[in-house]
């Protein structure tokens, strides 16, 4: 789809904006050169963020000999973001300020047989309300709310078109939420919010090539190619936990057998697991969380059967995750979501093992692949930023109606 002047303008207003979110404070000279933009487009763009209050000004800088360089530094204060971070077994919502700084937090569990959309629309509105309660702040000053579904998105439609954990077709989730929720609502996928918290503030900012590898109960990749996020022409992009890993191989939860994910999602761990030990204590069947803390726990403790389970879950990643590196030469691989999180240091040393063992030395020498650095729930911290990002869009909409209401109020009768 081309791009119009409007979008490249949000293009720019936001980039111009996350530079300040990530820098703060900062010049417009630098950012001018952290962008790539003129001088006089971010200070168009800077003037634009201080009518909406988004920034504000903070002073100045001597510069070598010059006039003193006006610092901008965002407006904490100037408005709320919501993200929401639907998973298979929890719903987790964070309330920031603009800074994307935490004010509120708050979670559902998801019981098994509670995965009707209605069910877990109710979810998301209580988890919603609870953290607005939290904050204390006026529903005037929430922009947006993310919201991160598994699976394929359109986010034009707001319709989640396949989730594979639910067996969910083209459920209009959007229009579902918006019966419950009176704030503007941005859906996507975790893949993306994953790979945008990275590059905002993770392992893969300052990076031009990265991929943000999610293992949870899903498995999938967060590309970033060329300094932005990747896509793809449906918004499908990342889907390499339904990759083929083994020919034949363990049903998967799409449908088709031998996939990554049957082998190194929470599930396919479990079964990595029942392989080696069917009678584990380690093993929890209905539980996915308290197995994969159980075996975190006897993998400190030395425990052989935890400590051979997780190497065989390394021996799959790694090979995937070789692929990657192959397919794409990033720069970084970062392991995301909570099974890298719970699983840690001794799967990645594991992991790294494995890749050097399947990867090409030439792509591999300039691949660094670590666990996410990013202390809070990553994807609801993405998923903010597609909602300051609908903000930032919405704005450049009304600004246009706006300019040709007044083309056709000045314009000379025909």
């Amino acid at each position: 789809m081309k791009r119009t002047s409007r979008d490249i303008r949000t293009a720019n207003r936001y980039e111009v904006l996350r530079q300040i979110i990530a820098a703060s404070p900062t010049s417009r000279q630098e950012l001018a050169a952290a962008t790539g933009l003129s001088l006089a487009t971010v200070a168009t763009l800077v003037g634009e963020l201080l009518d909406l209050r988004m920034i504000t000004e903070v002073g100045f800088e001597d510069s070598a000999g010059g006039r003193p360089r006006g610092l901008v530094a965002v407006n904490t204060s100037g408005g709320a973001l919501i993200g929401v971070d639907i998973a298979e077994t929890y719903v987790h919502v964070e309330l920031f300020d603009l800074g994307l700084n935490v004010l509120a937090r708050a979670e559902e569990d998801v019981r098994p047989g509670e995965s009707l959309p209605e069910q877990v629309v109710g979810h998301v509105a209580t988890a919603v309300g609870a953290v607005v309660a939290q904050a204390g702040v006026e529903g005037a000053r929430v922009l947006g709310v993310g919201v991160s579904v598994p699976g394929q998105v359109d986010r034009a439609t707001g319709i989640a078109e396949y989730a594979p954990n639910w067996d969910w077709h083209d459920v209009p989730l959007l229009d579902l939420l918006t019966e419950h929720i009176a704030y503007p609502l941005y859906l996507d996928n975790p893949l993306r919010a994953s790979a945008v918290a990275e590059l905002w503030f993770g392992a893969a900012r300052g990076r031009g090539n990265a991929v943000v590898v999610n293992l949870g109960t899903g498995v999938g990749a967060g590309l970033v190619l060329g300094g932005g996020l990747h896509r793809g022409v449906s918004n499908s992009a990342g889907e390499w936990g339904h990759t083929t890993m083994v020919l034949d191989g363990r049903l998967c939860r799409c449908g088709n057998h031998g996939c990554v994910e049957a082998y190194v999602g929470a599930r396919g761990i479990m079964l990595n697991l029942r392989e080696l030990s069917p009678d584990s204590a380690l093993l929890h069947p209905e539980d996915q969380t308290a197995t994969i803390d159980a075996l975190a726990r006897g993998v400190v403790a030395g425990d052989p059967v935890a400590r051979r389970a997780v190497h065989e879950t390394a021996r799959y990643l790694g090979a995937g995750v070789a692929d990657l590196v192959n397919l794409f030469n990033p720069e970084i691989v970062v392991l995301s979501s909570w099974v890298a999180r719970t699983l840690g240091e001794p799967l990645l040393r594991e992991v790294r093992d494995a890749v050097t063992r399947h990867a090409l030395p030439r792509p591999l020498a300039a691949t660094e692949i670590v666990l996410s650095p990013i202390p809070t729930d990553s994807v609801c911290l993405g998923a903010a930023t597609f909602a300051l990002e609908g903000a930032l869009q919405a704005v450049g909409q009304k600004n246009g109606k706006r300019a040709a209401a007044r083309g056709r109020a000045t314009a000379p009768p025909s």
